[in-house]
């Protein structure tokens, strides 16, 4: 499973970047996403049952409709969830944030970032370069 960071300042785009890369990702594989929230913390909605399974202490608690599910888990390490997908067959997981992590990083935007190999490319780069990016296995 490749791991793709993308990495720049706030409104810099990197999540316009994100969403022209994904259906190229998914020509040739599985796609998953991990958005860092930084200061933000996502709010479960007030006593819906998924929030109630979860607040009551289920270690899952996944909400699902006939379109997709929902999951919240209380594992939070990036190595947790790499695992997860992993298991999952995902081919590509795309991080976009966390900037300390010391994956190889596409830049948006200017910002200064340790491990940059490419900065504001386009995405057939990206498609062409993904031999530069981590591999994670188990």
């Amino acid at each position: 499973m490749k791991i793709i960071q993308v990495v720049g300042s706030s409104n810099s785009g990197k999540t316009t970047f994100i969403k022209n890369l994904i259906p190229e990702l998914k020509k040739i594989g599985n796609v998953a996403v991990i958005k860092h929230l930084g200061d933000h913390t996502y709010h479960f909605e007030k006593g819906k049952d998924t929030t109630i399974f979860f607040d009551a202490g289920a270690d899952i608690s996944i909400g699902m409709d006939s379109h997709k599910a929902v999951v919240a888990i209380r594992k939070n390490t990036l190595e947790d969830v790499f695992s997860m997908l992993f298991d999952q067959g995902m081919d590509f997981v795309v991080i976009e944030g966390f900037k300390q992590r010391s994956f190889p990083k596409i830049v948006i935007g200017s910002l200064l970032a340790d491990k940059c190999i490419l900065t504001n490319p386009a995405v057939s780069k990206v498609i062409t370069s993904l031999d530069l990016f981590e591999n994670f296995s188990r």
